[in-house]
């Protein structure tokens, strides 16, 4: 994974049209190589990013490898637990990197009322599709929220960052289609939009492991 990230992006977008392939056609080991190396993608983009990202930076790797293995954790039929509980972690993980740019104490209050709405309306929605995973969901979403939030209020601090916002979206966006598809109705169309979302944001959120977007110190 020592090689330049540029190379990795490369690599991401037809890893991703594999996954999508396998999944449509439900060819098990295909989905199995293709997620694997679409994943190994933003955790290897992190990792050569990240030597110039000092603290931040290395949140964001183990964030990243948290829901990379995650990733592989949902590739079973009894994965879904395990999976949640990694990427929960992994977002403790991009919290604790917003943390170490801007001091959680100083989150623009603001920002956060319309995501937590956001995620309001999510629980709502997912609630009676839920069963005995209720409590551990709305968890998983109190603390993907409180990512969301981090992310945007690093990215309102200054202009090189402002792309962490982006990345941190579509994490959650992705995370909506997930549920919808693990919840409440599998479809390929969930998977169809819901895996570019993810891996596009991921991406994103590995390639700030360097300390921003333009070049700028944090």
């Amino acid at each position: 994974m020592g090689t330049a990230p540029g190379m990795w992006l490369l690599i991401a977008p037809p890893a991703v049209a594999a996954l999508l392939l396998a999944e449509r056609l439900e060819h098990r080991r295909l989905r199995v190589v293709a997620k694997t190396l679409a994943s190994v993608s933003f955790v290897a983009v992190g990792i050569a990013r990240a030597g110039s990202g000092g603290v931040y930076g290395a949140w964001v790797v183990l964030a990243l490898v948290l829901c990379a293995l995650g990733d592989l954790a949902l590739l079973h039929v009894k994965g879904l637990a395990g999976g949640l509980t990694l990427f929960l972690l992994g977002h403790v993980a991009f919290v604790l990197a917003f943390q170490s740019l801007r001091p959680a104490a100083s989150w623009p209050l603001g920002w956060v009322v319309p995501i937590a709405l956001a995620s309001g309306g999510a629980i709502r929605w997912l609630w009676p599709h839920l069963g005995g995973l209720r409590w551990a969901v709305a968890g998983y979403v109190t603390v993907i929220t409180l990512m969301v939030w981090g992310a945007v209020s690093v990215s309102s601090a200054a202009l090189a960052w402002r792309p962490l916002a982006v990345g941190a979206a579509l994490f959650y966006v992705s995370d909506l289609f997930v549920a919808r598809d693990r919840f409440v109705a599998r479809s390929f169309v969930n998977r169809a939009w819901g895996l570019p979302v993810y891996y596009a944001g991921q991406l994103i959120l590995a390639w700030s492991a360097g300390g921003g977007f333009g070049g700028l110190a944090k």
